[in-house]
């Protein structure tokens, strides 16, 4: 059975505990997610320790965000550990964006538009102009151009992102809540089944799975219902 697209978060406190949750959610899912707090703790010895012998796509979390020179460097450094997927800030600029394309060409970089933890207000603080779909699609539209071919958006924009950039670019959103779950220190939420049928293609999901009593069985349960909603949300596909 083919694995869901969901990319699962290790937010772990321990290299052991995050190897052990990815080997109990590879079976059902296509990714698991790396985020800066595990990889600084631990540097590139989590990324073998989490793929183990599954082959898992790894997904480098590290919103990279500094000169385009810099973001080059780091870029062609986590290259060598062959990351499906590595993201950096939008906000960063095109030549940013750039210079990560340009320095990992066998890694599909990620554009992070708005975090899913920002709201309206949060926005208008810190001087990001307009509400949140505007700034997502202003955003998406400028890391396309610049080469980037995945976008961090949260569910809520997806379909409107989508509809921006076509089909050929990976929507990663995020927020992503199944049904009860709490929203935690998200802003910008929305279920699994929701985010999918709006047009996602690898949803990020963690502590519902990972700080479930069966992470395993948590992942499974959520993969089976991402399966009976994709013929009706995406046929033909």
């Amino acid at each position: 059975m083919t694995p869901a697209p969901i990319a699962v978060a290790l937010d772990a406190p321990d290299l052991e505990t995050a190897a052990r949750w990815a080997s109990l959610v590879t079976p059902h899912v296509s990714t698991v997610k790396v985020g800066l707090e595990l990889y600084l703790r631990y540097g590139p010895d989590v990324i073998a320790s989490v793929r183990g012998a599954s082959g898992v796509q790894v997904f480098l979390d590290l919103k990279l965000h500094d000169i385009p020179n810099t973001v080059a460097g780091a870029a062609k450094a986590v290259a060598r550990l062959k990351p499906a997927i590595l993201t950096v800030h939008a906000a960063g600029g095109p030549a940013m964006i750039r210079a990560a394309v340009d320095a990992a060409p066998a890694t599909r970089i990620a554009a992070v538009t708005v975090l899913t933890s920002l709201s309206e207000a949060d926005m208008e603080r810190t001087g990001l102009a307009g509400p949140p779909g505007d700034a997502v699609r202003r955003l998406a539209v400028l890391a396309v151009e610049a080469g980037a071919q995945a976008l961090v958006c949260s569910p809520q924009e997806v379909a409107a992102v989508r509809a921006e950039v076509g089909r050929d670019i990976t929507l990663i959103t995020p927020g992503v809540r199944p049904a009860g779950s709490e929203s935690q220190d998200q802003a910008r939420v929305a279920t699994p089944e929701r985010a999918f049928a709006d047009g996602a293609d690898l949803l990020v999901i963690g502590r519902p799975i990972t700080g479930s009593a069966d992470p395993g069985a948590t992942a499974a349960g959520i993969a089976a219902a991402l399966r009976r909603v994709s013929a009706a949300a995406r046929p033909g596909v």
